[in-house]
Parts: structure tokens; C-alpha cells; sequence
């Protein structure tokens, strides 16, 4: 199906080089929204892509999605998202894609984790999974959606698939790291799935036609980053789980 039957499709921009993401969030639309074409950073010109400066993950995934949004003129959507361990108090929280360094190296950030809880026993490894994800739309309204899933951190690495600490973390009431599952599986327990399949009713109402005039010049002309059309409410930064 194609926007009002004229043979094209939405298109939204999701703020992210990777493609794991991208074929995340292709999965979760297309049954709902299969006129919607996902595009991916790699898919638009380069620019200065913003620093994760802010304190929570609601506030990274919105600098990241306006930024997208003010470049492209295209709807855009970004996450951020990572883990809180409760014996780190909430940490890696923001910090967990860099948690070992600025080079966001998955095997060193994993491996920096389970050292630091070495000496943590079963009982004491609880963790959560967060993830803040923003849409900014023509006309300035921004939405954000956030998922969560409890669980625990393993002794080590199980399975590599997936990506970040997914071989380190089995979700409450499961066997299996994230990592060991199947994406289909991991996308229905997962925090970012969650969190995407609460942002589908969001595009599907707020997406513009491109039928009726929608163009990425004429949507970044309407643009008003002090417009807010909804937000989670809920905090996005470290956090116990």
C-alpha cells in the first residue's frame, strides 16, 4: 500500500548508522505501516551529527532527532538508550555505549562490565534495559516514547548476535540473553520494541502525505523546535532498574 494510493511512499529518517537499528524498526512498522519507507543517515547527505550531551536518554534521543529533522526536512526518529545496572547505581545509564572509551567498542564495554561486577553474586545483578525514542514532525511537534525491560546481567558473554550488551543480559522471567534469541523474539520483549511499537500509532496519525504537498524543503520550513506534541514523562537518565 502507497500513500493515498498514488504509488509513494512515507518516508521517515531514523538518526542512526546502524543498520541492526534500521532493520529493528523496519520489522516492527511494516506489518502496520507498510506504505512507510525507513531511511538510515547513511541514506542522506553527511553532516555534524550532535554530541550525546544531555543527562537522560529522553533528552539524547531528542538532540538527535531534531538535528536529523533540521538536515533532512524529513520526519526523524531517533533513540538512545543502555543499560542501568542496580549494583552501579543505575550505570552505565547514558554512558553505556562509551562506557569503555568514546570508540563505542561492544566487546570492551562488555568486558569492562563484567569486571566490575566480578564479585557481584546472582541476587545482586538486576538491570534494566531503557530505551527513550524521539519523533520530530513538520510543524514542530516532538513526541517521545520510552520502553523498558527488567532483568539480570550474566557471568559472561552468551551468543553474539544482537548488538551492545545483548549477550550479557537475560530479560525477567527468561533463560536467555538477549543475544541468543531470534530477532522476532528479542523485538517482542525487548526495551527498544517496546518502545517502537508505541511510537507506530504516533506515525500513523502525524505522518504527512507526501500526495498532498509534504516535501523535505517545505517541512523544514515549518519547523519550530519549541514545539513539544508529547513526551513519556518518565525519567530517561541512570536510573536504578
Amino acid at each position: 500500500m502507497t500513500a493515498m494510493g498514488t504509488g509513494v511512499r512515507r518516508q521517515i529518517l531514523l538518526a542512526t548508522h546502524n543498520r541492526k537499528k534500521l532493520a529493528e524498526l523496519d520489522r516492527i512498522l511494516r506489518p502496520q505501516l507498510p506504505d512507510v519507507e525507513v531511511l538510515s543517515l547513511d541514506d542522506v547527505a553527511s553532516y555534524d551529527e550532535p554530541a550525546e550531551t544531555e543527562a537522560t536518554f529522553a533528552g539524547n534521543a531528542l538532540l538527535k532527532a531534531r538535528a536529523a529533522f533540521a538536515h533532512s526536512g524529513l520526519p526523524a526518529v531517533a533513540d538512545d538508550s543502555g543499560l542501568c545496572v542496580d549494583a552501579l547505581n543505575g550505570m552505565p545509564g547514558v554512558l553505556s555505549a562509551r562506557w569503555s572509551g568514546v570508540d563505542k567498542d561492544d566487546a570492551r564495554n562488555n568486558a569492562l562490565l563484567l569486571a566490575q561486577l566480578a564479585d557481584v553474586p546472582a541476587q545482586r545483578r538486576g538491570a534494566a534495559f531503557v530505551a527513550c525514542v524521539a519523533l520530530v514532525l513538520p510543524g514542530g511537534q516532538e513526541h517521545v516514547v520510552e520502553g523498558r525491560v527488567a532483568g539480570t546481567v550474566a557471568t559472561e558473554p552468551r551468543a553474539d548476535g544482537g548488538f551492545g550488551y545483548d549477550p550479557l543480559f537475560v530479560p525477567e522471567g527468561g533463560t536467555r540473553t538477549f543475544a541468543q534469541m531470534s530477532a522476532e523474539e528479542k523485538d517482542a520483549v525487548s526495551h527498544r520494541g517496546r518502545a517502537l511499537r508505541e511510537l507506530v500509532p504516533l506515525l500513523a496519525v502525524h505522518l504527512p502525505d507526501p500526495a498532498c504537498g509534504g516535501d523535505r524543503a517545505g517541512f523544514a520550513g515549518r519547523h519550530d523546535a519549541g514545539s513539544r506534541g508529547g513526551s513519556s514523562g518518565l525519567p530517561g537518565g541512570p536510573t536504578g532498574a
